[in-house]
Parts: C-alpha cells; structure tokens; sequence
C-alpha cells in the first residue's frame, strides 16, 4: 500500500479467524480521511470479520491495523471508541428497552462534557427520532431502530463509523433512508467503512471498493471501476 496516501485508516496483511480456524487471510484495505469504502463480496467471505478485527473484537494471527499511522492491533474496543472509531454491528446493536433518548445517551457513555448539542445534531440528521425521542426502542420498526444504532454511533463524534449490513432485513423504503442518511454522515466528515448486501447501492454511494472472497483480497479499486466491471457484475452484482 502507498504510505504516501492521506489514509485514516489501514489494514495491512491480516490473517484473523476463530478458535484455529483462519477466516481471513493477508486481508489489505485502506481508508482515507472523508472517504466511504464498500466491501463487498459472498457470504461466508469475512467481511463481518474484518469490521470486527478493526473495532478489536479479534486479534489478528498476523498482520496490523493502524489509525492515523498509529499501530492500534489488539486494543481493547473501548479503548478503540475513545480514540474516533464506531462500530454499528447487525444484530444486537440497539437497546429495545430503553427510549431513543436512552439510546443515545447510552452512546455517550464515555464522554464527560456536554453532549446536548451533539444529540440536537443527531436529531436534526435522523427527524422522525427527535419526534419519538421518548418511545421506547423496541417499539419501533427495524428502520427506525437503525436509525437509533447509527445515531447511537454517533454521539461519539467518531473519525470513522464501520456499518455491518446496515440495510438488512429492512423494507425498501428505510433501505433508501438508510442509504441517504449515510451519505449525510459521510459528508459532516466521518470517513465511514460499509459492509452491505446489496452490493449495488454499496458502491453506487461509495468512493471505492473491495472485494472479498473465501477471506481474500480478490479486487479493489474506484467504486465506478468495479460497478463497470463485468466480472465483478456477474459475480457480485447480479448481473
């Protein structure tokens, strides 16, 4: 990889997996400040696996990762969270008892200074929450409640957000909301990472790409590039 890049973020050669059982193997990304990088690829390709080596869920075999050019391999996630990284995983991502407004000050766990101005943020980027700010979590629909894990997310005011399948399971409308309040996020400057199964819309809303199989590197590039490549489109596109 070009150490001369402006990257946020690196990934370099990891091998990871469970128990002995390696899922990824010499696995490079890149992200670079302001940038949103779709992986794409078939299930069972490690792509979950990878956003949670980065959030530190897994501790690479071989190989780092790095934030800001600082070796942060191994750190614990709440260590990981205080230095500007989220993570909004699938499943389990939300506090169904609470009410929204619970939710994100749950998110705010860490932060000793006022966060009202943050939470007026998050309300302003997701309307219908500050509408509903007092309903409980579990009450709304799965649109709602990833609206509710996202601005959750946020209320750190993190660098870099990694999104886990942030689409799935959820009606065609709150797909395209989903979609467009990432694309909102991306541009308050939050360099995001996204892991999506609609591989399409992933990187139809991203500045580039990788594709993982069988826990490998296979592709990576320009968004554009991949969506126009035929290969990539008969394999992981539909089409």
């Amino acid at each position: 990889m070009d150490s001369t890049d402006n990257h946020i973020l690196k990934v370099e050669n990891v091998t990871v997996g469970y128990s002995k059982i390696d899922i990824l193997h010499d696995v490079d990304l890149l992200l670079r400040k302001g940038e949103i990088v779709s992986i794409i690829g078939p299930n069972g390709a490690g792509k979950s696996t990878l956003l949670k080596t980065i959030i530190g869920l897994l501790n690479p075999r071989k190989g780092s990762v790095y934030l800001q050019n600082r070796d942060i391999t191994g750190e614990k996630p709440e260590r990981l969270v205080r230095q500007g990284i989220s993570y909004v995983p699938q499943v389990f991502n939300i506090f169904p008892s609470l009410t929204i407004q619970e939710n994100l000050e749950m998110g705010a766990f860490t932060r000793t200074d006022d966060f009202s101005g943050r939470m007026k943020e998050i309300y302003e980027l997701f309307p219908v929450l500050g509408e509903r700010r007092n309903q409980r979590v579990g009450n709304l629909s799965g649109g709602q409640r990833q609206m509710v894990a996202m601005g959750r997310a946020l209320m750190l005011d993190p660098h870099v957000l990694l999104l886990d399948e942030p689409s799935a399971g959820l009606a065609p409308k709150f797909v395209s909301m989903i979609f467009e309040r990432i694309i909102d996020i991306n541009k308050t400057g939050v360099s995001l990472i996204l892991v999506e199964q609609n591989a399409r819309e992933a990187l139809n809303m991203a500045h580039r790409g990788y594709v993982l199989a069988t826990g490998r590197n296979v592709l990576d590039g320009e968004a554009k590039a991949l969506l126009a490549n035929e290969e990539v489109g008969r394999l992981y596109l539909g089409g």
